[in-house]
């Protein structure tokens, strides 16, 4: 590492070590700067909080209209989906999430979610030994989200795969990224198929992204678009969230001792979980101007940024001690989900099911124990597990 001209370093972050424990290096780089230029890929890596929520609340100078992917391939293939867009046109495109998606339009759903989760817990506490992803997390964002959605059943099951590729192939160029690129191009010509065929049940979030296709609002690419924004954006980040806080509930069983004994902290240990071990870990734009962020460094106008949301929710400028796993801590302020008119609008409907699994677990377990090594699913961009299993008592 380096401080020259600017801070430098020439750290991949992206290696299987890398990714499997990235707060290290994060640190060492909140260190060199508010941001640092990564020379191995030509990124500029701005990774401290108060840095990181500007930048994606100002879409004028930081934007997302050539990208958000680390490689041209992957921002080619998604021109034109919403996360490609700047206002106005994101904007428009947005009502089609938020329209469905807000507090309000949720209410109708949060008893069947609650129903669910309680049916799920008291199955698996009689088990007493089970798999905290494949048999917990993944249960209800399938079932759930897919039945919003308003999914054909065939190919449920495929898309958890596919949504993995998608956000992996967004990596920079490498072994990964091309390993991704067979599940994106299977996840686009199945959602663009499903388009063609309108191959949706009626009343759904999608079949309103149809309808708004057939109106001429958004081209087929943007309906594409939407639709993978509902498949890999609710699973990936769902199904991290709840198999993370299981994890971390079994490394830290004081934590779990005080949410049993105050159900009501379920929210602010979501939020903690969030904070901790943030699903999705970067994304990145491009500037439109040459920015100053103080401390010597500025970063030219076109440059690739890549902004950290797991480095910002790990900043000790910002949150004190913030290794340490909390339930008290409730860091509403938290950068888990994004921040400003890129915020996951999802993130309301991921807090109802971790919300819901949570309270049932605490209603009928006392301990939650690991039974083997957790696996930790490598990817470019986001971070989770692959296997946390586990036993409860």
């Amino acid at each position: 590492m380096s401080t020259a001209a600017y801070p430098a370093a020439d750290v991949d972050l992206f290696s299987d070590e890398a990714l499997a424990d990235p707060y290290p290096r994060f640190k060492a780089l909140r260190d060199l700067g508010p941001a640092v230029h990564l020379t191995r890929h030509d990124l500029w890596f701005v990774c401290r909080y108060e840095q990181v929520r500007a930048a994606l609340g100002d879409w004028r100078t930081f934007s997302s209209a050539r990208g958000i992917g680390l490689n041209d391939d992957f921002n080619g293939a998604w021109d034109g989906a919403l996360i490609h867009q700047d206002p106005p046109s994101q904007t428009q495109q947005r009502k089609l999430f938020t329209e469905r998606l807000s507090p309000r339009a949720l209410r109708s759903v949060a008893e069947n979610i609650d129903r669910r989760a309680e049916e799920l817990a008291a199955a698996l506490v009689e088990r007493g030994d089970f798999d905290a992803v494949t048999d917990l997390a993944q249960d209800l964002p399938i079932r759930v989200i897919m039945d919003l959605i308003g999914w054909p059943q065939k190919g449920r099951d495929e898309l958890l795969d596919m949504a993995a590729g998608w956000f992996d192939s967004g990596g920079p160029a490498g072994a990964r990224t091309s390993a991704a690129e067979p599940k994106v191009q299977a996840l686009m010509a199945y959602l663009s198929e499903v388009v063609a065929k309108e191959d949706l049940v009626p009343g759904g979030f999608g079949w309103n992204v149809l309808e708004a296709h057939k109106r001429g609002e958004i081209p087929v690419e943007g309906a594409t678009g939407l639709l993978a924004g509902y498949v890999v954006a609710a699973f990936d980040t769902t199904v991290s969230v709840i198999s993370s806080g299981v994890w971390l509930f079994a490394r830290h069983p004081e934590q779990w001792e005080v949410l049993v004994g105050e159900p009501a902290l379920v929210p602010a240990a979501f939020n903690e979980i969030v904070r901790m071990e943030s699903p999705i870990q970067v994304f990145s734009r491009v500037t439109t101007r040459d920015v100053d962020l103080g401390e010597g460094v500025v970063i030219p106008a076109g440059a690739r940024v890549m902004h950290s949301y797991g480095s910002a929710n790990r900043d000790e400028r910002h949150y004190t001690d913030p290794d340490h796993f909390d339930i008290r801590r409730n860091p509403l302020d938290h950068l888990g989900f994004g921040f400003g008119n890129h915020a996951c609008a999802g993130q309301g409907l991921a807090k109802l099911e971790a919300h819901a699994v949570f309270k049932a677990l605490a209603a009928r377990v006392e301990r939650i124990e690991l039974t083997g090594e957790p696996v930790r699913a490598l990817n470019n961009i986001t971070r989770g597990f692959s296997s946390v299993p586990v036993r409860v008592r």
